[in-house]
């Protein structure tokens, strides 16, 4: 916590930055605002450098687009908007591409929709890739797949993706860069006696209440779409923040102690993502489990398919299983990294055998225990 009892942005391990459109492209002229997106590139190699895990999820194709394919008027067709979103994007990505390269920073481009936040397997697909390329060391540069995402580009928006990713990714922090410092109890550009939110322990009414409309132009957000993201980060366990992003350098400044608001969650990421497994997600199959892969989950250790000793039911992979003791008795619930076909297929063996019992190189764990609750 810093001295004003705010989070500290050197606290998170794993953070999800979100860009608008209005922060990123000039809405005068449709040109990305290249020296703006270099100050911001070297804040996110400055947190990478202390050793945090960078994720990105970034507006501006459709506002990109646009201008390549002569779209000026203010008002555009929903397929010109899909049009502009695939030319744009191709900018988008090489834009990153060449401003993390000054930092010798690998980027890579990851196209998702909600729906792909909240399918579980396609989820676990997602979760999986993003890992993989923190563990390897790329930064993830993230955006709504808007040519074929009809519904987010008429109702949503990249605030609530990005609250999805950082509940998905266990994340620590998530800042939303915008055209305003923070929350206010009412617009600020309508009421200038409107009093400034420095920090949110519980989003309330009265919280919701003070959200205003969109903002005209680029930007398909505004602070309702902000509160709504702020709700979906702190259920999963992710404290969030709304800070200024058009100055140069914004998460310096953030960190520097610039005006901002938090919103606070009240549990751990992972104690978050553990109580869904536990309590939101319907068990399809059961895993029966020998003494030893017993005493390895209690001492906080992932399940492994030599430890597994029958497998019941049918699932697939990322399905929610129960995993019984040799008494029958429940001790654990998961995510099982595999189907029941091929969870049948290796039980009994070690993990160095998976290739060949199934044909392709798959995870080490049946359930990794960041995916596995004891009961």
């Amino acid at each position: 916590m810093s001295a004003t009892g705010q989070p500290a942005l050197a606290e998170a391990k794993r953070l999800v930055v979100k860009i608008g459109s209005a922060l990123l492209v000039d809405e005068a002229s449709g040109a990305l605002r290249q020296d703006w997106l270099n100050a911001l590139a070297d804040d996110l190699a400055v947190q990478k450098d202390r050793g945090a895990e960078v994720i990105v999820v970034s507006s501006g194709s459709i506002a990109l687009g646009r201008r390549h394919l002569g779209l000026t008027r203010k008002a555009v067709r929903l397929e010109e908007q899909q049009a502009a979103a695939a030319t744009g994007q191709i900018r988008l990505a090489h834009a990153y591409q060449s401003a993390l390269g000054r930092h010798d920073i690998t980027v890579a481009q990851i196209l998702l929709t909600l729906a792909d936040t909240e399918q579980r397997r396609r989820h676990l697909n997602a979760r999986n890739t993003l890992n993989t390329l923190l563990r390897l060391g790329a930064v993830p540069v993230i955006n709504e797949n808007d040519t074929v995402a009809t519904t987010e580009i008429r109702f949503g928006d990249n605030d609530r993706l990005a609250a999805r990713v950082a509940a998905m990714m266990n994340a620590d922090a998530l800042v939303l860069l915008s055209d305003i410092d923070g929350l206010y109890s009412a617009d600020p550009k309508l009421d200038s006696s409107a009093r400034f939110i420095p920090l949110v322990a519980t989003i309330t009414g009265q919280i919701e209440a003070m959200a205003g409309r969109a903002p005209v132009g680029y930007s398909s957000g505004g602070m309702v779409t902000k509160l709504q993201a702020a709700r979906i980060a702190v259920a999963g366990g992710c404290r969030m923040v709304i800070a200024d992003g058009r100055r140069k350098h914004p998460l310096a400044a953030l960190a520097d102690g610039a005006r901002c608001t938090w919103f606070l969650a009240g549990v751990e990421p992972l104690t978050a993502r553990k109580r869904w497994i536990a309590g939101s997600l319907k068990p399809t199959g059961r895993l029966v489990v020998d003494a030893g892969a017993l005493r390895a989950l209690q001492s906080g250790r992932s399940l492994l398919p030599a430890g597994v000793t029958a497998v019941e039911g049918l699932f697939e992979r990322g399905d929610a299983v129960v995993v019984l003791g040799t008494d029958g008795v429940e001790v654990a619930r998961g995510l099982c990294a595999y189907s029941a076909r091929e969870a049948r297929l290796i039980l009994g063996h070690k993990s160095s055998e998976i290739e060949a019992r199934l044909g392709y190189r798959g995870r080490e764990e049946l359930i990794h225990r960041d995916d596995l609750v004891l009961m």
